[in-house]
């Protein structure tokens, strides 16, 4: 079983390797079901942008700096 979960965090190598500042932080929010990902800490967001598919990108000035993913459980 640990070897399973294992498994999935290593998926997401990729996703950090690629992250602006090559760092990651996340939080998931089962009672929202909102998982927020974030680029930068601490990260003050100046501006943010509702997508298409239910993600909002946040932004500090031109830099993105996190994620906030909605309806994460049913992705």
């Amino acid at each position: 079983m640990a070897i399973e979960m294992v498994e999935q965090y290593l998926k997401i190598i990729p996703a950090v390797k690629g992250a602006p500042q090559k760092y990651l932080w996340s939080s998931y929010d089962a009672e929202a079901d909102v998982l927020y990902i974030n680029f930068k800490k601490p990260s003050h967001a100046t501006d943010s942008e509702l997508t298409d598919n239910d993600i909002i990108l946040r932004y500090e000035g031109k830099e993105i700096i996190g994620l906030t993913i909605l309806h994460a459980s049913k992705r």
